[in-house]
């Protein structure tokens, strides 16, 4: 009948819903806010109808659970609702059949499934199947763009007498990116602070010393003289060093906050082509800068964006520095979700598979003079204005770093 099968529509509805809910409140602090009057609504109807079957005895309760009328037209305008709202929902949601088959149920979890994200489906749907209901369990999907961390929540149901399973996949990788970003700017803002105290009255007491060992050269064996000067020479200049060292890590950690404005893709090419191509092609290799199409635009701090791409940029000049002819490409195109893409590929040697998941971390370098700052700038920088950077695997050799927003 049209009404049961509008009631077991809005029984999946107000299930997922319920798995959506359930994730919200058990992630320890609000990823999601699923938790509105809608969702309570449609989670007191799924309970309404799992209870009391399909059958036309289910119109009472549910009329008390959540001021349902009689009349048809009103029940399937609840249950288009309650789809938009599954369909929309910020994660992915899953249904397990007997056969351990993992059926997608909104829009998050179709485009997990689609081609160019998740690389091993069977992989994927095996470790939906193989979730434990009523536990957290963070999980890595393997994408064309790299590993991404979701927290997965399995729930028992039973429709009609029969079993089955809810799954929500909730994405993680920009939360945790931030809340690391978070602690690493704590940490550096403490430690450069610390470190800038102690330093300024070494350089300072060090200047005054040599200033006292020139006024008293003349009383003083010159050897003693010169042995005092060149250590104080040293001791000042080791205090210089290190305070320019330190305040780059300051800089890190005192990123303004983003001023977006209207960005053409285009211009913005057009004006880091002009400031880095001639150096390239200097070296006998060459920078290409391609958008598709000529027309794209964004919202961005187009001074932090710019800044994020030339380190990005300055990254793959020195890792092509021994290739005979050094290239790299920077391109921009709208992603699957109309999601702006931006790769910038080089063809010097990548990064190696066991500093992958440093490459952004503050302090870590694979350089004997490296600071570490450029990386976790750039992921600073893209995160400030809403997007996220990762480095993919290359088909073929070189590094290929993408930023999404």
């Amino acid at each position: 009948m049209a009404s049961d099968a509008a009631a077991r529509r809005m029984v999946w509805a107000g299930a997922a819903l319920l798995g959506a809910a359930a994730v919200s409140a058990g992630a320890q602090g609000a990823l999601l806010s699923l938790a509105t009057a809608a969702s309570a609504l449609a989670a007191l109807a799924a309970l309404g109808l799992i209870r009391h079957g399909l059958s036309s005895s289910v119109v009472a309760p549910l009329e008390v659970a959540v001021g349902v009328a009689h009349d048809q037209q009103q029940l399937a305008a609840r249950v288009l609702a309650l789809e938009s709202q599954v369909e929309h929902a910020p994660i992915a949601l899953f249904r397990i059949d007997s056969a351990h088959s993992a059926e997608p149920l909104n829009a998050n979890a179709r485009r997990l499934l689609a081609p160019g994200r998740a690389s091993d489906l069977d992989a994927l749907r095996r470790t939906l199947a193989g979730l434990v209901p009523g536990r957290r369990s963070m999980i890595d999907v393997d994408t064309e763009q790299g590993v991404e961390r979701a927290l997965a929540t399995a729930s028992d149901l039973s429709i009609e007498g029969q079993p089955q399973r809810l799954v929500a996949l909730t994405p993680m990788e920009n939360e945790l990116a931030a809340e690391a970003m978070q602690a690493w700017q704590r940490l550096v803002h403490v430690l450069t602070h610390e470190i800038m105290n102690s330093l300024t009255p070494v350089a300072s007491l060090s200047h005054s010393a040599r200033d006292m060992v020139q006024g008293a050269r003349a009383s003083l064996p010159v050897d003693v003289s010169a042995d005092l000067a060149t250590a104080l020479d040293a001791i000042g200049r080791r205090a210089a060093s290190l305070t320019h060292f330190v305040s780059g890590y300051r800089a890190l950690a005192s990123v303004p906050q983003a001023v977006p404005q209207r960005v053409v893709v285009q211009e913005m090419f057009a004006r880091l082509s002009a400031l880095i191509a001639p150096a390239w092609q200097a070296r006998g290799g060459s920078a290409d800068f391609r958008v598709e199409p000529g027309s794209l635009e964004l919202m961005a701090d187009a001074g932090q964006l710019e800044q994020a791409l030339v380190n990005l940029l300055q990254n793959a000049a020195e890792a092509s520095a021994q290739q005979a002819a050094p290239q790299v490409t920077v391109s921009a195109k709208l992603a699957r979700g109309g999601r702006l893409r931006i790769e910038v590929c080089d063809n010097g040697p990548g990064v190696a598979d066991d500093v992958i998941a440093d490459i952004f971390t503050p302090f870590f370098s694979t350089k004997s003079k490296g600071s570490g700052i450029g990386l976790a700038m750039v992921r600073q920088l893209v995160h400030r204005n809403g997007g996220a950077v990762r480095y993919a695997k290359s088909i073929g050799s070189g590094a290929r770093f993408i930023i999404t927003f």
